[in-house]
C-alpha cells in the first residue's frame, strides 16, 4: 500500500493557489485529478503540467453523483497498490469535498497537502464575519428542514438554471419570496462577481456557472417565523420574569383544563375538515405543550430538550422496520415489531 497525497487546487486562478501545491504539481510525474474543469488547470496546462482527469465518470453516472465519486475513491485505491498517488481537488481538501471524505473512511494511508478553500474570498465579497455563525451546504443536499434562517447561508454549486431553481423552491419554504440574496461567481478571482436580487428572481439565468454559489443572508428574530426556537424564544419571554402576568401565575395542573380544551377544539378541527382552524389549533396545542415543558423546567423536573432526546430515542428504536432495515410490509407485522419493542421496554423499566 502507497500512500494517497491529496492537495487543494484553490478556489479558482493559480494565483490563489499555495505555492507548496503548485510545486508539489509542478513536480509530480503522475497527478490524477477529480475534474478539469478548474481556471487553475488551465493556467498549469500552458506551463506542461499532465494529468488524469475523473471528468467520464461525471457522464457515465450522470444520474447518480454518488456513484461518481465512490468509482473515483476506488480508482485511487487501486492505483495506490502499485504507486505513490497525487490526488488534486478544487478549492481545499477538507472543505466540501466527498470523494475525500470517503476516502479518509476506506484507506488508511492519506496526506493532505494543502490548499485554499473559496470561503475566506466569498465572506470578503459580501462582506460577512463567520464568527456570527453560517451554515454550508452543497445544492444536492440542501433540505428546508436543516436550514437555521438565523444564520448566514453559503449554497454550494448552483452552476445551472435548473438546480437554482431548485435552491430557490427550498428556500422559499423559509425564507420571504422577495428576501435580498446574493449569486457570487469566481469569488477571489479576477472575474469575481457579486450580484444582489430578490430570492424568487435567483434561477433567472442561462448556461452554466462552475464557480457559482448563493449567499443567503440570516433573518431577524421576529422574520424566522418558520422555526420552532423563535417559538421557544417567544415563550421564554412571555413567561418570564417581565413577561405576562396571568401565565406566570400558572402551573402546570391548572394549565391542565387548557391542554384539554385545546386538543378538544382541534378535534374539531380535524372532524369538520376546517383545514385553517386545524392549523391554527395545532399551534395552539403546540404552545400549550410549551408551557407545559416551561413550567416543568421552572420546578428543576425536566426541560425540553430532555422531552425531544425522550421521544426521539423511542421514534427510533420503535421503528427497525423504517431505520433497520427489518421486514415489515402489513400493519399486522408493524404491531407485531411494536409489541415486542414495548414489551422489552417494560422489562428494561421493571429492572430498574
Amino acid at each position: 500500500m502507497h500512500t494517497i497525497t491529496i492537495v487543494g487546487l484553490g478556489p479558482g486562478e493559480k494565483r490563489q493557489m499555495p505555492l507548496s501545491v503548485y510545486e508539489r504539481l509542478m513536480s509530480s510525474q503522475s497527478i490524477i485529478v477529480r475534474t478539469s474543469d478548474h481556471p487553475a488547470l488551465n493556467e498549469m496546462k500552458e506551463e506542461g503540467l499532465v494529468f488524469e482527469s475523473m471528468d467520464y465518470l461525471y457522464d457515465q453516472y450522470s444520474k447518480d453523483f454518488s456513484q461518481v465519486y465512490q468509482s473515483i475513491v476506488e480508482k485511487l485505491i487501486k492505483e495506490a497498490q502499485s504507486r505513490e498517488v497525487l490526488y488534486a481537488v478544487p478549492g481545499h481538501p477538507m472543505v466540501a469535498e466527498k470523494t475525500v471524505k470517503d476516502l479518509l473512511e476506506q484507506y488508511d494511508k492519506v496526506e493532505i497537502l494543502d490548499g485554499k478553500s473559496f470561503l475566506d474570498d466569498l465572506f470578503k465579497a459580501v462582506r460577512i464575519d463567520p464568527v456570527e455563525g453560517f451554515q454550508l451546504v452543497d445544492s444536492f443536499e440542501l433540505n428546508h428542514d436543516l436550514v437555521q434562517t438565523g444564520q448566514h447561508l453559503i449554497v454550494m454549486q448552483v452552476f445551472n438554471a435548473l438546480m437554482a431553481g431548485e435552491v430557490k423552491l427550498t428556500l422559499m419554504e423559509k425564507y420571504p419570496d422577495d428576501h435580498q440574496v446574493a449569486v457570487i461567481d469566481g469569488a477571489g478571482t479576477s472575474d469575481e462577481k457579486v450580484q444582489w436580487l430578490p430570492l424568487f428572481e435567483m434561477d433567472r439565468f442561462d448556461g452554466v456557472f462552475n464557480l457559482r454559489s448563493l449567499y443567503v443572508p440570516p433573518l431577524s428574530k421576529d422574520e424566522q417565523i418558520t422555526s420552532l426556537s423563535t417559538l421557544q424564544y417567544y415563550i421564554d419571554r412571555v413567561t418570564g420574569e417581565d413577561g405576562d402576568a396571568w401565565i406566570i401565575e400558572q402551573t402546570p395542573l391548572s394549565l391542565v383544563e387548557y391542554i384539554r380544551e385545546e386538543t378538544e377544539e382541534l378535534i374539531e378541527a380535524i372532524e369538520r375538515e376546517d383545514i385553517d382552524n386545524w392549523m391554527e389549533e395545532l399551534g395552539d396545542v403546540l404552545v400549550q405543550i410549551l408551557y407545559q415543558t416551561n413550567a416543568a423546567e421552572k420546578e428543576g423536573l425536566f426541560t425540553f430538550e430532555e422531552v425531544l432526546g425522550s421521544v426521539n430515542r423511542k421514534m427510533r428504536r420503535r421503528h427497525p422496520h423504517v431505520f433497520d432495515g427489518v421486514s415489515a410490509s402489513t400493519p399486522e407485522e408493524v404491531d407485531a415489531i411494536w409489541q415486542k419493542i414495548k414489551q422489552e421496554e417494560k422489562r428494561l423499566r421493571d429492572e430498574t
